[in-house]
């Protein structure tokens, strides 16, 4: 989508002199959008700037290609980055601008040198005290009530699956702070990279991608340390996964996050990395598998022509994105979670003793009525709060069988 707002025209009329105001305006235009990120992308005759809106990225503006290498000196003196060096990587941190009003927690900032120039990103963290308790995520209240039960344990494993940008970090953050509420006492540290949500009462330890404590070396020396409940950014290698396995088999409740398309993906992840399948069935209490889709714009949403049926019966209108200059003229403003839990139990621990593959394992699920995150986002799509587009782009097109 290319926005055409009012004042494009007049930044082709800047020159040099005016970029200080014209990076201002493009930082404070995408917190008061509610912009993920920024993408300053230099091209062969312009410089492409994107805003990450909701998850989709909108080109917002195109500046003069004579603009470019000013805009990104600009945004290196904001990130307290080397201005002369053009040639290599270099990641920094923009102060947060009074302008905020305490919306945005951290904005950091990324280039990279292309042929046609540094390209630029800044990636925008948000203060949403509107998400910070488990309770107002938005699980359904199946999830919702087994994920409180979970918190309820001493030890065990709960992983969380999900692209980048899913939500996974949240509804960590909340885990935690459920239980630090409503189990005062207990002793509970993350291990992250870097720390990105604060959370109160916890004490969380930032690892350095390069630096000599590593996710292994911090978690076994953690151990001696009498946590209770442990908390690590995301399981990348065999080595962390192991040590996370034995401390949900020693009384240790443990999460973490992992890269993988379904809860089964997950559960067969973990065999690959070298985790007997006895140890996968004894310390796994429950993988959640999550996604964001966008919310319809409450103020341009419109009633499609076609009706739909809920399961209760009753004809509901279907509604579709229309676009407004509320919403940047994408139909959709802000997000709302779908999700699908697997916690297990006796058919699919037998499945994974056998080493059963994807197939199989997907279909224990399906025999014992699993309800998939496609069909937990159809309870939004009945409450008009999206659309089926936007749950098959989500999720994808499933069969009928897969729904």
């Amino acid at each position: 989508m290319d926005a055409n707002h009012s004042k494009k025209d007049s930044y082709k009329s800047k020159d040099a002199g005016d970029v200080v105001s014209l990076v201002d305006d493009l930082l404070a235009r995408a917190v008061e959008h509610g912009a993920s990120d920024i993408h300053f992308e230099p091209g062969n005759a312009e410089l492409e700037v994107k805003y990450r809106l909701d998850g989709v990225l909108s080109t917002v503006e195109k500046l003069p290609k004579a603009l470019s290498d000013n805009v990104v000196a600009r945004l290196k003196v904001l990130g307290g980055l080397l201005t002369y060096r053009n040639d290599i990587p270099q990641e920094g941190r923009i102060e947060i601008s009074k302008s905020s009003n305490g919306q945005v927690m951290d904005q950091r900032l990324a280039i990279f040198p292309t042929i046609h120039g540094q390209r630029a990103v800044v990636r925008l963290f948000y203060n949403h005290t509107e998400l910070m308790e488990l309770g107002q995520l938005g699980f359904s209240e199946d999830t919702y009530s087994a994920l409180r039960d979970i918190t309820a344990q001493n030890q065990g494993v709960l992983l969380l699956t999900g692209p980048a940008g899913s939500g996974k970090s949240t509804t960590l953050a909340a885990l935690l702070r459920h239980i630090l509420k409503s189990y005062t006492g207990k002793s509970v540290v993350t291990l992250e990279d870097p720390v990105e949500i604060r959370i109160d009462g916890a004490t969380q330890v930032q690892i350095t991608p390069h630096g000599q404590m590593t996710f292994p070396t911090a978690l076994r020396s953690l151990l001696r340390q009498d946590p209770q409940v442990l908390m690590i950014g995301e399981i990348r290698d065999a080595e962390t996964a192991k040590i996370a396995v034995e401390a949900g088999l020693t009384g240790h409740l443990l999460m973490s996050t992992m890269h993988s398309g379904s809860p089964a993906g997950a559960l067969l992840r973990l065999l690959e990395m070298g985790i007997e399948p006895y140890q996968v069935t004894s310390s796994i209490s429950a993988v959640v598998n999550q996604r964001l889709v966008r919310k319809l714009c409450e103020k341009c949403r419109k009633s499609a022509d076609g009706e739909q049926k809920t399961e209760g019966g009753d004809w509901q209108p279907e509604y579709e994105a229309t676009g407004c200059d509320e919403c940047f003229n994408t139909g959709y403003r802000g997000r709302a979670l779908i999700a699908e839990i697997v916690q297990l139990n006796s058919p699919l621990r037998k499945a994974i003793l056998a080493k059963a593959d994807l197939d199989e394992l997907e279909q224990v699920l399906r025999d014992k009525g699993h309800t998939t995150m496609f069909a937990d986002g159809k309870r939004l799509v009945d409450e008009g709060v999206t659309t089926r587009e936007e749950l098959n782009t989500v999720c994808g097109i499933v069969s009928d069988r897969q729904q």
